[in-house]
């Protein structure tokens, strides 16, 4: 076995992988896109989705060789290390166990020896019980009016996730009907537009706030809560605190101090990282709030059933491990820093933002998990749109441009079908079509001579020449539901898991979210003591302190 300290780009394997990237510079996807063969070996099926790789620059031989660094890099060792709890966010010393929160009842999955699923699911009880106690109406307000509002107070992977989930299901009939009469809100930037935009229409009579903090101290999200607290406080009175916050948190004791009853204190565990945490109290109870329990935990169930594919299938037919190596393909070889996410579905506009952070938060690192620096780079810059509102958009320079690597997610039944008559076809036909056409117009492009049998001006053929030869890769989905929701997260995380996994960098931690947070304290405390004593900045550079100085002469804070 190779030492631990040793980097990935000195195995044999990604040398080998090196050097056949002056092969593959070689082919052209118009060319092996013929071979019927190659793309029947790059379709793979499992419980109902489709994955179509075929249109990646990739071979037999490359996959082959992805498999063999797959090998070098102990991907099936680091696999069953997390699903055993070892402790592979070593510079936290944590597990890292987001699949122990959807699995079944009688799974074993073990965090320093104690089975955790018996408490994962006594929260989820927990939270079964108290939604059906808000939505029936018997748990009522201070005023005895129901709670039919849920504003959701954090920030991050407290928000993202469980927003992405909530948009992509609030369109699906059974969802809908559920949810029927209720709202939910996301309450995340400190920004006070924000608290604003989130309270604008709300009664505080019937609204109940959800506060989500693990630690009960993340700034932004305790001056969010304190800020709904005045809110509630102002309108129904000190004692009406208890009846419509309720937090999820682990610190029970400052829970409780801020008003809130520690029974309606939800847990979640420091092995759940907050961009993995969706699956817990974070988005379930939020979720369930709105839903009920039953819907959530079809959500659940389809995120078990990846995370069950991805422990157990052979590599070469484990759809995360796949795309997680071909993103490592792109990214580290092919040298193409960025990826699209491009889902041809309304619902899940929310969908590439909690990507973002899932992939570029757990990736975007620059040594090795034993320190080293890396010399290659890591990580992707994720970004993405629905289609086809991003064909509008930015799809120019993806196909003319620089070369981006897109994942395209397409559903086979719409949540709300239309059609009209008189019309070729359906609107979720008209939708598709672009799904369809887009990847091929990408791979193949247009040639000068195609342009010159369509007699297009010879002053024009250069701007109207598509080079084609542009990655991409298609997911189709047979429906989106929450069941599907779970399914489409789960691969996602786990194909970033295996990207880090591969490049030996820790995607469990997120050290680069800290420095900012040390400097801005300094600014409050510089803000607070020139508001209200007038002393004079220092301790910035000449910059900082000019824009600090135009801040506080022409902004009309109050005097604190």
């Amino acid at each position: 076995m190779a030492s631990s300290t040793a980097l990935i780009c000195d195995t044999e394997a990604w040398k080998d992988l090196k050097g056949h990237v002056e092969d593959i510079k070689k082919t052209h996807l118009r060319d092996l896109m013929s071979d019927a063969n190659r793309c029947q070996s790059m379709m793979m099926e499992f419980d109902g989705l489709l994955l179509d790789y075929s249109r990646q620059r990739a071979t037999e031989e490359t996959m082959d060789k992805l498999l063999n660094l797959a090998k070098a890099a102990q991907l099936t060792e680091k696999i069953s290390r997390m699903f055993n709890g070892d402790h592979i966010n070593s510079t936290e010393n944590r597990s890292v166990l987001h699949a122990a929160l959807r699995a079944p009842k009688d799974a074993v999955i073990k965090a320093d020896g104690k089975n955790m699923v018996p408490e994962v699911w006594n929260v989820l009880d927990k939270i079964k019980e108290f939604s059906e106690k808000i939505r029936s109406g018997s748990w009522v307000g201070a005023t005895g009016k129901p709670l039919k509002d849920v504003v959701a107070v954090g920030i991050g992977g407290s928000f993202l996730g469980p927003l992405f989930v909530h948009t992509a299901i609030q369109t699906d009939p059974e969802a809908l009907e559920s949810a029927k009469g209720r709202q939910l809100r996301f309450l995340a930037n400190i920004d006070p537009v924000d608290v604003a935009r989130n309270i604008n229409g709300l009664n505080p009579e019937t609204t109940l706030v959800v506060v989500v903090s693990k630690t009960f101290t993340t700034a932004e999200t305790m001056l969010n809560a304190r800020t709904l607290r005045e809110w509630i406080t102002t309108a129904l009175g000190a004692s009406a605190v208890a009846k419509h916050m309720v937090a999820v948190s682990t610190n029970l004791a400052l829970v409780e101090k801020f008003g809130i009853d520690p029974n309606n204190a939800f847990a979640f565990w420091d092995w759940v990282g907050g961009r993995y945490s969706v699956c817990s109290a974070v988005g379930v109870l939020p979720l369930s709030l709105q839903y009920g329990f039953s819907v959530v935990e079809k959500f659940l169930k389809g995120a078990s059933s990846i995370d069950q594919h991805f422990q157990s299938t052979p590599f070469e037919k484990n759809i995360p491990v796949l795309l997680g190596l071909l993103s490592v393909w792109n990214v580290s070889f092919l040298g193409y820093p960025a990826r699209a996410i491009l889902p041809y579905s309304q619902a899940l506009e929310k969908f590439a933002p909690h990507i973002q952070q899932v992939s570029m938060e757990s990736n975007g690192k620059g040594v090795s998990i034993d320190g080293l620096p890396l010399p290659y780079e890591t990580g992707e810059i994720d970004f993405g749109e629905p289609g086809t509102n991003g064909q509008h958009s930015f799809y120019q320079l993806i196909h003319q441009g620089r070369v981006i690597p897109c994942d395209f997610i397409g559903i086979v039944k719409s949540q709300q079908p239309v059609y009209l008559k008189g019309e070729v076809v359906s609107n979720h036909d008209e939708l598709m079509s672009n799904f369809f056409a887009q990847p091929d117009a990408l791979a193949y492009g247009k040639t000068p001579e195609q342009l010159q049998k369509e007699n297009v001006s010879e002053n024009l053929i250069p701007h109207k020449t598509f080079s084609g030869n542009r990655p991409s890769l298609s997911l189709l989905l047979p429906e989106l539901t929450a069941y599907s929701v779970g399914q489409l997260l789960a691969i996602y995380e786990h194909r970033v898991a295996v990207q880090g996994f591969v490049w030996g960098i820790n995607s469990f931690d997120q050290w680069g979210v800290e420095l900012g947070k040390v400097l801005a304290t300094q600014v409050r405390k510089q803000l607070h003591s020139s508001r209200t004593q007038g002393t004079a900045l220092e301790g910035f550079n000449y910059s900082t302190t000019t824009l600090l100085k135009r801040y506080l002469e022409t902004s009309s804070e109050p005097q604190i």
